[in-house]
């Protein structure tokens, strides 16, 4: 069964930069399309971006576009988050998901958490001066 585990998570002052990772396991991770989400305290749980099983379709929530940039590296079974401009609205933990896509597929999944069916166990960011 697929596992996927976050990391690069932690304190940045507003405007700073910050790179999350997101590390699979168990199934080569070029068969899935892989998303990233965040949850504020109190609130939902929200879409930030998400990339097609072969890195070459993408999509951004317009709170974070021009500013975070999803990318993947299949060999290394890794997807990554860089955040720039970081504000303190983007204070949360972040999450990537995972949905089984065909192989090296372009087909982008929408960003709502029902449409992933594997998750990781987040990864707290905190903006703050």
């Amino acid at each position: 069964q697929l596992q996927l585990v976050e990391s690069g998570g932690g304190l940045v002052q507003p405007g700073g930069s910050l790179r999350l990772s997101c590390a699979a396991s168990g199934f080569p991770l070029a068969y899935y399309a892989i998303a990233w989400f965040r949850q504020a305290p109190g609130k939902e749980r929200e879409g930030v971006s998400c990339v097609s099983s072969s890195g070459g379709s993408t999509n951004y929530a317009d709170s974070v576009k021009g500013r975070f940039t999803i990318s993947r590296d299949n060999a290394k079974n890794t997807v990554y988050l860089q955040m720039n401009s970081l504000k303190p609205e983007d204070t949360a933990v972040y999450y990537c998901a995972a949905q089984k896509s065909t192989y090296y597929s372009t087909s982008l999944y929408p960003l709502e958490t029902r449409e992933y069916n594997y998750w990781g166990q987040g990864t707290q960011v905190t903006v703050s001066s």
